[in-house]
């Protein structure tokens, strides 16, 4: 396939310094990188997972009726409560 593409400055730079270290063509050298590029992007794509939140124990219930929720919420706002 033949497809023009503009570069930015600092990636042509460093492909053609590529090339210059491997002595191989242009085309070669970009070809390459973009596979190499490609597998590693894909490869990297890991898919979602589920994320549960793990379970804690909260110990034990200091109520023994929790519908008496006058005594709890005096506990809670620390009331002198019997």
């Amino acid at each position: 396939m033949r497809t023009t593409i503009t570069l930015d400055d600092d990636v042509a730079v460093m492909l053609q310094r590529l090339q210059e270290g491997e002595k191989k063509p242009f085309k070669q050298i970009v070809n390459e990188i973009l596979r190499m590029g490609l597998i590693q992007k894909k490869s990297s794509a890991k898919p979602e997972k589920n994320y549960s939140t793990p379970e804690l124990s909260a110990g034990k219930c200091r109520f023994a009726d929790l519908d008496n929720t006058a005594e709890i919420l005096a506990v809670a706002e620390k009331e002198d409560y019997r």
